[in-house]
């Protein structure tokens, strides 16, 4: 991510706590989720209705967190969010099953978000991923806070990587038990993207709505 974009993301922050400390309202997550559908860049997400529980034992369900391919259109080292789907979603035809969308607003947790997914998946997997990248795969009967593999380093997941998480997912649903996906380790990506990863998330939470039911989804590339 380049200095521009980290300043806008930054100053964009620093008027909200302004508005807010002067006794303005905060935008309001709720009313920023409630929209129906995105088109921005490459990527359409219109919602469907309330997200139901699966029945093809051959389906991956993906789930986006609030801010994914609507308030935010890349990860955090500025992969697009129509690429990242694409690839994961190829990793997952790839293996002969199919997948769905749908996307969480009572939560940012990408643990809590990948759990529904798996909860609402025919087969019992399920996909979540944060707007900057963070990924989990998930098992239906795991509890939320474990997980079958978790990509926690955003800055370190690449196209090939979300390749294989939908690969490896598609394998779990088919009752497999593939080997993890190979993850790179840098030990500077946490101190050279603590502050820019601290700041995405609270933009990811104030899409958040508590009242709103997940969503279906329909995903269209332009």
């Amino acid at each position: 991510m380049d200095e521009k974009t980290l300043k806008s993301i930054i100053d964009e922050v620093l008027k909200e706590m302004a508005l807010v400390g002067a006794g303005a309202p905060a935008p309001a997550g709720p009313a920023a989720a409630a929209s129906v559908s995105t088109a921005t860049g490459k990527l359409s997400i219109s919602e469907a209705g309330p997200a139901e529980r699966g029945t093809n034992p051959r389906e991956v369900v993906i789930a986006l967190a609030p801010a994914f391919g609507g308030k935010r259109q890349e990860t955090i080292i500025g992969l697009p969010h129509d690429q990242v789907i694409r690839e994961i979603c190829a990793g997952i035809e790839e293996e002969g099953l199919s997948y769905r969308f749908i996307r969480v607003f009572r939560t940012a947790d990408v643990g809590f978000i990948a759990h529904e997914a798996a909860k609402l998946s025919g087969s019992g997997i399920g996909i979540g991923i944060q707007s900057r990248g963070t990924t989990v795969i998930h098992q239906k009967d795991l509890p939320p806070l474990s997980n079958l593999e978790l990509f926690s380093q955003a800055p370190l997941i690449d196209l090939d990587t979300f390749r294989a998480i939908g690969k490896n997912a598609a394998k779990y649903a088919k009752g497999e038990s593939p080997s993890p996906v190979p993850v790179r380790n840098d030990q500077m990506a946490r101190p050279k993207y603590q502050a820019i990863a601290a700041l995405l998330h609270i933009k990811e939470t104030e899409l958040c709505d508590l009242k709103k039911k997940t969503q279906q989804l329909t995903v269209e590339y332009r």
